[in-house]
């Protein structure tokens, strides 16, 4: 089970911590989040430019038509296509996607393909009826912080 929990959008930009099975993973970065609860994603989207909204969806190990290798695809999220957990650096690399990295400054995240390589090997291959889900929760008023989060042991 994936866990991204978002912190509040600041300068164009949201960052996040994800976690598998409850220990932290990486950084993520999106899009801003311009969610708004009951109201129908065509009228508070941005195309490109707009973080998924918060819930519960299943991933599957697809082959990306984009970047010609296989990546995590989060299926069934209302009102996108096509979004994915890859690598990248600044929200630029997102068009809506979960960018992941190990280190993180600014608006920018880095080490983002030994993240996604990390990621990638503790995900298996499962049909989406019982296999990997992610969890996206939106900022509760509380900050995470380095000292908040458990670093991944390789």
């Amino acid at each position: 089970m994936l866990r991204l929990i978002r912190e509040p959008s600041d300068s164009g930009a949201t960052h996040g911590s994800l976690y598998l099975n409850d220990v932290w993973v990486c950084w993520t970065l999106e899009d801003v989040m311009r969610e708004q609860p009951g109201v129908a994603v065509a009228s508070w989207k941005i195309p490109g430019s707009t973080a998924i909204p918060a819930g519960r969806y299943p991933v599957e190990l697809t082959l990306s038509n984009r970047f010609k290798v296989v990546l995590p695809e989060v299926k069934h999220v209302a009102g996108f296509e096509g979004i994915r957990i890859h690598a990248g650096n600044t929200v630029a690399d997102t068009e809506g996607c979960i960018l992941v990295g190990l280190t993180r400054g600014g608006n920018m995240i880095m080490k983002s393909k030994d993240a996604l390589e990390w990621l990638l090997l503790r995900l298996s291959p499962q049909p989406a009826s019982g296999g990997t889900w992610i969890d996206i929760e939106n900022p509760s008023g509380r900050h995470l912080t380095t000292s908040t989060v458990r670093p991944v042991v390789a």
